[in-house]
């Protein structure tokens, strides 16, 4: 049986704990054992997060230490997968450099706020977990990050919707889904879900099952050989830098 973490806290306002709950039942739908927290120090267990299959983190704009940092880093660098959605994943913790490395991206604007109509478009035939799913309109916040040059793209949202300084620059098309490698590990996002009622759209709710899934197999993908990366260990910061 499969293991995953659910870490939830951070700013309410994003609904943690029912989003929490969303991901837990997609879980032991597919059979995990799935334990779910409310304390950061959930991290603090290196040896732990290096037995799981898969920690999905729901936490909004708080402060971590470097410590539980390197711990999740080195539980998904030897093959634990790395998953979550909107601000739970790529806004939890503004300060520190390494989690925005290893997540992919960082909230800087949701221009409009909530309630912005704008439509998520499929990359069709960039991978499996987006196959047989159609572009679809949603009214919610529309995120803008900064995000890893490598990651893969799976969906994206076009920019500008909404008038404010950036509306001078060209449309631009914003990552919505993408995945990337994190040492032997898998990492999954998706900027949707600021809050519960939209991770439960069918089509989000379905992106982020396929995507927890994934990720989750990423240790077994890694033990057979499929995914071809060496295993190493980025250890963060260096202690004169934090």
């Amino acid at each position: 049986m499969k293991k995953a973490l659910i870490v939830w806290g951070g700013w309410d306002g994003h609904e943690p704990k029912q989003v929490a709950e969303i991901f837990a039942g997609l879980l032991q739908d597919a059979a995990f054992e799935v334990e779910i927290s409310d304390t950061l120090e959930a991290f603090a267990d290196r040896e732990k997060l290096l037995g799981l299959d898969l920690i999905v983190p729901v936490w909004t704009m708080g402060e971590i230490s470097q410590k539980l940092v390197d711990n999740v880093s080195a539980a998904v660098q030897q093959g634990t997968g790395l998953a979550g959605c909107h601000g739970g994943m790529c806004d939890s913790f503004r300060t520190n450099v390494d989690w925005q490395f290893m997540t992919g991206g960082q909230w800087v604007a949701h221009p409009g706020n909530d309630g912005v109509n704008y439509k998520v478009e499929i990359h069709s035939g960039s991978s499996p977990l987006v196959d047989g799913i159609e572009d679809f309109s949603v009214s919610t916040e529309q995120y803008y990050l900064h995000y890893d040059p490598a990651v893969e793209i799976l969906a994206t949202t076009r920019f500008p919707v909404v008038d404010g300084p950036h509306a001078a620059n060209k449309a631009v098309d914003m990552p919505v889904v993408w995945t990337k490698r994190w040492g032997l590990g898998r990492v999954y996002y998706n900027s949707l879900g600021h809050h519960a009622d939209i991770v439960d759209l069918p089509q989000v709710k379905e992106l982020m099952r396929r995507g927890l899934l994934w990720a989750a197999e990423g240790k077994t993908a890694a033990t057979a050989g499929r995914e071809g990366q060496a295993s190493y260990e980025y250890t963060g910061m260096a202690d004169s830098q934090l």
